[in-house]
C-alpha cells in the first residue's frame, strides 16, 4: 500500500449548522426505530416455537443484518453531525466500506432466498417441506453470508491496493467505493469497471431474480385466485415495494463508471436507513402470526 494518505475529511449531507441538528434527530429517530424493531423481531421468533418454519429463520436472519448494516454507518454518521471536524482515519474507511458491503451484500442474497421461500410456498405448497427444509435453509444463510464477504473482500482489495496521495475530502457521509477511489493518484478506468461489474452486476441480477420470482408468484395468484389470495397480494405488493427500495439506488449507484458521474449521498439515505427502518414493518407488522407473538411476548413480560 503506497497510500500518503492517513485520514479522510467526510463532508457529509449538509454543512448547514441547522440542518444537521435536524438530521441528527430525525437519524437518531430511525436509528432507533431500526435497532427496536429489528431485536423485537429477532425476540419474537426466538422465543415462539410456532415461528420455526424456514420463513421466519430467514426474516430472523435479514433482522440480523439490517442491524449490523445500519450500525456500520449510523453511530459514526451522528457523531459527525454534531462535530466541526468530520475526519475519519484511512484504516477506518477501509474498514467501513469492507463491512458496509460484507452485511450489504449478504442483505442482497438474503433477500433473493426469501423471495425463492415465498416462490415455492405458494407455487409449489405440496413440496414445500421436501424443497425448503430447515437443513437447506441454514445452507442457503451460509452462502448468502459467504458471499457477501466474497464479494466485500474483493471490493475491499480493489480498493487498498490504489495510491491515495493528493485530496483527501470524500462528498459523502461515509466511506464507499465510489467516492473513495475518485481520490486516487492513479488512472481508475479498470478498477472502476471492475467494481461496477462486481457490485452493480450483483445488484441487478438479484433484483431481476426478486421480481421474476415475484412474477411467478402473481401468475399462480391469478390461475388459481382464491378469496384468501388477496392477502398474499397484498403481502407481494408490499415485498416488492421495499425491496424496489433497497435496490433501485443500488443498481444506479454502483452500475456505472464512478469517477464520470458526481457523488449521490442523497440517494444512498434510501438505502441505508430508510429501507433498514421499512423492513420490520413491512415483513412483520403485515404478518398475523408475528403480531400474534409479539402480543403475547409483551403479555408474558407485562406479568
Amino acid at each position: 500500500n503506497f497510500s500518503q494518505v492517513t485520514e479522510f475529511i467526510l463532508l457529509g449531507l449538509s454543512d448547514t449548522r441547522e440542518l444537521q441538528v435536524l438530521f441528527f434527530t430525525f437519524f437518531f429517530l430511525a436509528y432507533a426505530m431500526v435497532l427496536l424493531g429489528n431485536l423485537l423481531v429477532i425476540v419474537t421468533v426466538r422465543t415462539d416455537p410456532k415461528l420455526s418454519s424456514p420463513m421466519y429463520l430467514l426474516l430472523c436472519n435479514l433482522s440480523f443484518i439490517d442491524i449490523c448494516c445500519t450500525s456500520v454507518i449510523s453511530p459514526r454518521m451522528l457523531v459527525d453531525l454534531l462535530s466541526q471536524r468530520k475526519a475519519i482515519a484511512f484504516e477506518d474507511c477501509i474498514a467501513q466500506l469492507f463491512f458496509l458491503h460484507f452485511v450489504g451484500a449478504s442483505e442482497m442474497f438474503l433477500l433473493t432466498v426469501m423471495a425463492y421461500d415465498r416462490y415455492t410456498a405458494i407455487c409449489k405448497p405440496l413440496h414445500y417441506t421436501a424443497i425448503m427444509s430447515r437443513q437447506v435453509c441454514w445452507v442457503l444463510v451460509s452462502a448468502c453470508w459467504a458471499g457477501g464477504f466474497l464479494h466485500s473482500i474483493v471490493q475491499t482489495l480493489l480498493t487498498v491496493q490504489l495510491p491515495f496521495c493528493g485530496p483527501n475530502t470524500i462528498d459523502n457521509y461515509f466511506c464507499d467505493v465510489p467516492p473513495v477511489i475518485r481520490l486516487a493518484c492513479t488512472d481508475i478506468y479498470v478498477t472502476e469497471w471492475l467494481m461496477a461489474s462486481n457490485s452493480g452486476l450483483i445488484s441487478l441480477v438479484c433484483f431481476l431474480v426478486l421480481v421474476t420470482s415475484y412474477m411467478f408468484i402473481l401468475v399462480t395468484i391469478r390461475v388459481r385466485f382464491t378469496e384468501g389470495h388477496w392477502k398474499v397480494l397484498s403481502t407481494c405488493a408490499s415485498h416488492v415495494m421495499v425491496v424496489t427500495l433497497f435496490f433501485v439506488p443500488c443498481i444506479f449507484i454502483y452500475l456505472r463508471p464512478f469517477s464520470t458521474f458526481p457523488s449521490d449521498k442523497h440517494i444512498c439515505v434510501i438505502y441505508t436507513v430508510f429501507s433498514p427502518v421499512m423492513n420490520p414493518l413491512i415483513y412483520t407488522l403485515r404478518n398475523s402470526e408475528v403480531k400474534a407473538s409479539m402480543w403475547k411476548l409483551w403479555k408474558r413480560c407485562r406479568v
